[in-house]
């Protein structure tokens, strides 16, 4: 199944990235070995980005909930990390791929969180791929640590509570400068949104697959971009008024 035409794909596209430890144990492997067959199917996703013109993408690579794994998982999932930044960071930036990282850093090494920064120092041109790695996130972490930083202004002085708008609140969200993620995509067979992006998936389609992250390839994307562009996106219009143009 081929992918659709470049003007009904998505913007912006989040991907929760399950699977990778059922995948290694049908195999009858350490789950740590899934995780590292999994950083390939990152590599599927960005070259399908970059080949299709996707803008964004951003993957839910360790949630706020993943520090309570096993210590070795989580042992072995930072050492991945850290290989993924020395190895990987210099042709992301060759491909024009601008890599940027959300969520709550304190409790990683301070080896990555160094790495991550200077991941993010560098800005390619022409930027062809806006790349959001979610590591220690989670989507109630994000509004509230957004409801803080609006707390903080208004006891400084610096905002009235009244002029606390939508828009101003989104700003403080992370992926705040990004448009919205248009497709959400989740391999590994659960259908739920495990605390990914609340805020920001407000009217984003989504699109669950049972093929286990390890596993992706070209044609469960391009099954996915097909769906997607025979979805009607109303935004709370009715179909004549998304028909005729209305906005």
């Amino acid at each position: 199944m081929p992918a659709p035409p470049s003007a009904r794909l998505p913007r912006h596209l989040a991907v929760i990235m399950d699977g990778n430890g059922r995948w290694a144990q049908r195999r009858n492997r350490p789950r740590t070995l899934g995780h590292r067959a999994g950083a390939k199917a990152v590599q599927v996703c960005v070259d399908y980005c970059l080949s299709r013109g996707i803008g964004a993408l951003t993957l839910f690579a360790f949630s706020s909930e993943n520090w309570n794994r096993p210590e070795d998982e989580v042992g072995a999932l930072m050492k991945l990390f850290l290989r993924m930044l020395d190895s990987e960071v210099s042709e992301l930036n060759r491909r024009g791929v601008r890599l940027s990282f959300i969520g709550d850093r304190s409790g990683f090494p301070e080896t990555i969180r160094a790495r991550m920064a200077e991941a993010e120092r560098q800005v390619p041109a022409p930027l062809n791929l806006s790349l959001n790695i979610a590591v220690g996130y989670g989507g109630r972490w994000d509004i509230t640590q957004a409801c803080r930083s609006l707390a903080e202004d208004v006891a400084a002085g610096r905002l009235a509570p009244a002029d606390i708008t939508e828009s101003l609140l989104d700003a403080r969200i992370s992926l705040g400068g990004q448009p919205p993620p248009d497709l959400f995509i989740r391999t590994g067979g659960d259908l739920r949104i495990s605390n990914f992006l609340l805020w920001q998936l407000a009217y984003t389609e989504l699109w669950f697959t049972e093929t286990l992250w390890p596993d992706l390839d070209e044609a469960v994307l391009d099954a996915a971009m097909a769906d997607f562009a025979d979805r009607e996106r109303r935004f709370g219009l009715t179909s004549a008024q998304v028909a005729g143009g209305a906005t």
